[in-house]
C-alpha cells in the first residue's frame, strides 16, 4: 500500500500545515485524487473528470499558497477567501478542506448522501467550514468574489479572493459582467483561476460555444492574464505565488490553467471518441479499484 499522509491538524489546533516541497505537494495531490475516486464510487454519483483535473491546483492553494486558519474559519477575519464557481467539482474541494483540517476526514464517506454536509454541489445552508456560498449554477461565482473583494477593501484588508471557474462556464454572460466590474473597481485582490481543459459536458468548448481568443478577452476586460500547466505542481505554485508577491498589482488577475480532464488515471483522461465521457460520470467500484491501484492504493473502503 502506498504511504498515506496522516494529516490531522485537529491534534495541533492553531497550527497550519504547509507542505513546503513540491514533492510533498505532488504526493498530497495524489492522495486527493484517491479521495475523489473513492468518494465518487461510494456515492455512485458525481463529477470525476474536472475533480481529478484540478487536484494539483487545489492542493497548491490549500497546502502552500493560501493564508488561512482551518480551525477558525468562522472567526478568522484575516485570511484569503476562496469561491468555487463551477461547483460540480466539489469532491476535490471537499478533499483538500478535510485534509487541511476544516472538518474530519471521515465526513468524506458521506458525499451526496441524505442529510450530508457534503452535497453534490457546495451549499451554504450546511455551514460547512471552508464554504461561504452555494455554487454550481454556473456563472455566478465571480460575482460573489467581486462582492467579497469590495468588502475586503472597505475593511482595509489586503487579503486575496480566489475564484475557481471552468472554461465552459465562461460562456456565461454573468462571468463577463463580473469581470467588467472587477476591472472597473480595480480589484487587484481578485485572482481568478480557470480550469482550461477545453471540455464541457456536451463536448469540446471550442465546438459548443468557442471562447477563444480567451486570453485576449480577459485582457480586453482589464485583467492581467497568466498561463500555467495546471497539472504541473511547480508551475502552478510559481505562477500563483508570483501574483501574490507582486508589488505592481493594480488590476484583477486571472490564471488560465491548462489541465487534462481526469488527470492521474489514464482511462479517465479525456478518452476518445467522447473526450468528455467522464465529466459527470462516477467510477464504478471496479473502475475505482483499478484507478486506486494506478494512484498507489491497494484497498477500497472508508476513509
Amino acid at each position: 500500500m502506498a504511504k498515506e499522509l496522516k494529516l490531522y491538524p485537529a491534534e495541533k489546533k492553531g497550527e497550519l500545515l504547509e507542505l513546503a516541497s513540491i514533492d510533498d505537494l505532488k504526493e498530497m495531490a495524489r492522495q486527493v485524487r484517491r479521495d475523489v475516486v473513492r468518494m465518487l464510487a461510494m456515492a455512485n454519483s458525481g463529477h470525476t473528470g474536472g475533480s481529478l483535473g484540478m487536484a494539483d491546483v487545489f492542493t497548491a492553494l490549500y497546502f502552500r499558497v493560501l493564508q488561512h486558519k482551518p480551525h477558525e474559519f468562522w472567526q478568522y477575519q484575516d485570511g484569503d477567501m476562496v469561491f468555487l464557481s463551477n461547483g460540480h467539482i466539489a469532491p476535490v474541494w471537499y478533499s483538500v478542506l478535510a485534509r487541511s483540517g476544516y472538518f474530519p476526514l471521515g465526513e468524506l464517506n458521506s458525499l451526496r448522501k441524505i442529510n450530508s454536509y457534503l452535497q453534490g454541489h457546495p451549499t451554504s445552508e450546511a455551514r460547512l467550514p471552508g464554504i461561504r456560498i452555494a455554487s454550481g449554477s454556473l456563472g455566478q461565482g465571480l460575482s460573489s468574489a467581486v462582492g467579497a473583494a469590495l468588502g475586503l477593501r472597505i475593511d482595509g484588508s489586503d487579503n486575496d479572493v480566489f475564484c475557481l471557474m471552468g472554461d465552459g462556464e465562461c460562456q456565461e454572460g454573468q462571468i463577463w459582467e463580473a469581470a467588467m466590474s472587477a476591472s472597473h473597481y480595480k480589484l487587484a485582490n481578485i485572482i481568478g483561476i480557470v480550469d482550461h481543459n477545453n471540455l464541457q459536458i456536451d463536448g469540446e468548448v471550442t465546438s459548443i460555444m468557442n471562447v477563444e481568443p480567451f486570453a485576449d478577452k480577459w485582457r480586453s476586460f482589464g485583467w492581467d492574464v497568466y498561463h500555467c500547466d495546471g497539472n504541473d505542481m511547480e508551475d502552478v505554485v510559481c505562477t500563483v505565488e508570483k501574483i501574490k508577491a507582486s508589488d505592481n498589482r493594480y488590476r484583477p488577475s486571472v490564471v488560465l490553467a491548462t489541465t487534462i480532464m481526469g488527470k492521474g488515471v489514464h482511462f479517465f483522461e479525456g478518452s476518445m471518441p467522447d473526450k468528455s465521457n467522464w465529466h459527470g460520470k462516477p467510477p464504478s467500484k471496479d473502475d475505482a479499484v483499478k484507478a486506486l491501484a494506478i494512484l498507489g492504493e491497494t484497498r477500497f473502503g472508508d476513509f
